[in-house]
């Protein structure tokens, strides 16, 4: 078992159990002292849980991450209106709670006027979002509690002053920041310590590299990015261009048929490149990704399946040894201008605030 030299944000040493069979590293957690696997679990994917069945494939997919070693698992009160949360609370009961770093997300509420999901900031949405997190989780404290979106309209240090009085009362631990730019993480970093930063990066995604990257590392904050695998595009896996409407793929620039097809090609360069060294393309992705980090700002990505081959798969990344002119290469095949279409759809990047 791990525990941190002194105490944590919260007051209180936290406990990490290391299995056995673990095949994924610890890296440092921020400056909180504690240890974290290097690659994370995304939970937004899994089943809602509103069956035994979808239980079992939820249970199974976490199971499988941990026992691989990962520990590090992420959802948000939004991630299927709050069943994301209760299907994790659900596993949490079947095994020792110490082996499973929790982190959520508040601040992302149901459409406004426009019909665009809107953001609450205010304490007092704060203090009842946690509330009904730490419910449906069946938890007493979560270990990561993450703004999950900027609302303008609220001081940041209104809304981190509320996330450090539930640290204060032991509600939290550790506090985190989604999507946001470097001013607003060094304003709500003059508040309270913050941990850990998400935000979407990934080889075709690098608008962090410039401001955001930077000042995590200055600051010793973890960062984590979603969507590390492109949204399962540079797994090389994809070849579909037709979408459920309920997936969001369906309504983003990158895949649509046009750019896709030029999207593709820049994909089977990554493949090759893989191939070359006998790993997989997504191997390699989530590799150059745990390549950024750094002893003080570790990167650990939160690549998220259902399918224990996937899982594992994901996880043989951090066994992937990257030379300087591997990141050379990989960072000539997708050099600024060669990933065709934005990220998001202008609806999306409203949704986004971005």
């Amino acid at each position: 078992m791990y525990r941190p030299a002194g105490p944590t944000a919260g007051g209180a040493p936290f406990p990490i159990h290391i299995a056995g069979r673990d095949m994924i590293p610890r890296v440092p957690f921020g400056r909180t002292g504690a240890e974290i696997s290097a690659v994370g679990l995304g939970l937004a994917g899994l089943p809602g849980g509103a069956t035994p069945d979808e239980d079992a494939t939820g249970f199974t997919a976490m199971n499988t991450a941990l026992d691989l070693g990962v520990n590090f698992f992420d959802t948000a009160d939004r991630y299927g209106n709050g069943r994301n949360e209760e299907l994790l609370g659900r596993f949490l009961k079947t095994v020792d709670r110490d082996r499973v770093v929790v982190c959520t997300k508040y601040g992302s509420i149901a459409a406004g006027p426009d019909g665009l999901p809107a953001v609450d900031n205010s304490p007092a949405h704060i203090f009842a979002a946690c509330e009904a997190s730490l419910k449906r989780l069946g938890v007493d404290v979560i270990d990561v509690y993450y703004m999950h979106r900027r609302d303008p309209e609220v001081p940041v240090a209104d809304s981190v002053g509320a996330m450090s009085r539930l640290v204060e009362q032991g509600k939290v631990r550790w506090l985190g920041l989604s999507e946001v730019a470097a001013k607003t993480l060094r304003d709500a970093h003059a508040v309270h310590p913050i941990s850990a930063v998400e935000s979407e990066y990934s080889l075709w995604h690098r608008d962090v590299e410039t401001e955001v990257l930077p000042a995590c590392r200055e600051l010793g904050v973890t960062f984590v990015p979603f969507s590390p695998l492109g949204r399962a595009f540079l797994t090389g896996k994809l070849t579909t261009t037709e979408f459920a409407p309920t997936d969001l793929r369906a309504t983003l620039p990158r895949f649509q048929a046009d750019a896709m097809a030029k999207n593709r090609a820049v994909v089977e360069k990554l493949a090759a490149f893989a191939a070359e060294r006998g790993v997989t393309a997504g191997q390699i992705a989530l590799a150059w990704l745990l390549s950024r980090g750094t002893q003080d700002a570790a990167v650990v990505p939160i690549p998220g399946s259902k399918r224990p081959a996937n899982i594992t798969e994901n996880c043989g990344a951090t066994a992937v040894n990257l030379g300087p002119e591997d990141i050379l290469e990989l960072d000539g095949i997708f050099a600024p201008g060669t990933i065709v279409g934005h990220r998001y759809s202008e609806i999306e990047a409203a949704r986004a605030g971005l």
